[in-house]
């Protein structure tokens, strides 16, 4: 029988103990959430809806996100956008999610190990720039029908 500890673990029984960043232990949860009406022309391929401006220093733990049939086969991306606009990652959350589905947890579908990791490590920087990034839905293919959009961004901040 072996026991494997994490980080957390680690930190916690070491002497002297090390002190875990907040946003991997004991940090505050936050959270951004809301419902956006999509008209039938908003949810075409390459159509972008931003959802909310996240910290960059922040940790995101959970993103839920649910909608009515949009039409067609439609598919959404969820990533990060600066807030200028400009695409980071389109689908660093999620790839080619399905519309029309109960509120669903789509953070770590596209790569479970950047759990843990703040947004700005998610975006692929360097270092911190400071500042936000845009958790965003980009549509991969059409749907064509208007509807609702609905999601909940769960994050830890310092």
């Amino acid at each position: 029988m072996t026991t494997k500890n994490t980080t957390l673990v680690s930190n916690f029984e070491a002497t002297p103990q090390v002190i875990t960043e907040a946003h991997s232990l004991h940090g505050v949860l936050r959270v951004a959430q809301g419902t956006v009406a999509l008209a039938a022309g908003d949810s075409t391929d390459n159509d972008i809806v931003m959802l909310a401006p996240i910290p960059s220093n922040a940790s995101i733990t959970a993103l839920k996100i649910a909608s009515d049939s949009l039409g067609g086969s439609c598919t959404f991306n969820v990533g990060l956008y600066t807030t200028g606009g400009t695409v980071v990652d389109e689908d660093v959350y999620a790839t080619l999610v399905a519309d029309e589905g109960a509120m669903t947890d789509v953070r770590s579908e596209a790569d479970i190990t950047t759990v843990g990791q703040q947004v700005w490590e998610d975006a692929g920087a360097s270092s911190d720039p400071g500042g936000y990034y845009y958790v965003a839905v980009t549509f991969a293919a059409t749907g064509g029908t208007a509807g609702d959009m609905s999601f909940v961004i769960e994050y830890v901040v310092n």
